[in-house]
């Protein structure tokens, strides 16, 4: 078995650390790691943990997902999906497109842990509330995995109902947001002291440095890792003013 994760703030990576933990304790790798896909051809078995972006996959996982086609076929994928609000068919979107290349899908979890989007005011929740949270994921992944060792695999998000509700309540309307790589990315030159923190945790390579400033440019797969991690809350993507940053080591 070996763990896949796609993780802007970190709520993904955590939600698969501890899945693994209780469940199997394999190794777990980010999908931008340099030896994953060697790590891939030698494992049946595939835990993937990824944040969903409006009942969608991220540009940047989907695109992985493609690129490297070939390594799904045979491979038994569960599939952790988490999220700030609702989502549908979060596990489910991400299953279809890797049956696509013949995996077999063995089941879904949906977690809702703290949002990652740090310029809009509309999810914000207190950190009570976030650490809460945290607490319930934490919970359901513990009983999940403790239902699977007894070969009940929870299908959160995979059925036809699901499906519906995701792209009805979702993708029919924001679903345009992730289908293309963003170039609405902002960095306030003003602000910025040329750091480079944005530059180096970029999954895309989205952001170069020019006479000292960071500059982002039209690849950015809404992440929000360079937003919530700037040290001078320089860096905005779909609102214009920063509220908070998160992470999840604020809620642990």
């Amino acid at each position: 078995m070996i763990g896949i994760y796609f993780s802007g703030t970190g709520n993904s990576k955590y939600a698969l650390e501890i899945f693994l933990r209780e469940y199997d304790d394999a190794v777990m790798f980010s999908i931008e790691d340099e030896n994953l896909i060697e790590e891939i051809s030698c494992h049946e078995e595939i835990i993937f943990s990824y944040p969903v972006q409006y009942s969608t996959v991220p540009k940047f996982l989907s695109d992985f997902v493609h690129s490297n086609s070939e390594m799904w076929k045979g491979k038994k994928v569960f599939i952790i999906a988490t999220m700030a609000l609702f989502s549908g068919d979060g596990a489910g979107v991400l299953g279809r497109l890797l049956k696509q290349y013949g995996a077999k899908i063995t089941g879904g979890l949906h977690l809702k842990m703290p949002d990652s989007i740090a310029d809009e005011k509309v999810l914000k929740r207190s950190l009570k509330k976030n650490t809460q949270l945290v607490k319930n994921a934490n919970s359901k992944i513990v009983e999940a995995t403790a239902h699977i060792k007894n070969g009940k695999y929870p299908q959160e998000g995979l059925g036809l109902f699901s499906r519906l509700a995701g792209f009805l309540l979702q993708r029919l309307w924001f679903g345009y947001r992730t289908r293309q790589y963003s170039n609405q990315l902002k960095i306030d030159a003003d602000k910025c002291v040329g750091c480079a923190k944005c530059v180096k945790i970029c999954p895309t390579k989205n952001i170069m440095m020019e006479d000292n400033k960071a500059k982002g440019k039209d690849t950015c797969t809404v992440c929000y890792r360079c937003v919530n991690l700037c040290p001078k809350q320089a860096i905005t993507l779909l609102g214009r003013t920063v509220m908070e940053q998160t992470s999840i080591e604020k809620y642990l």
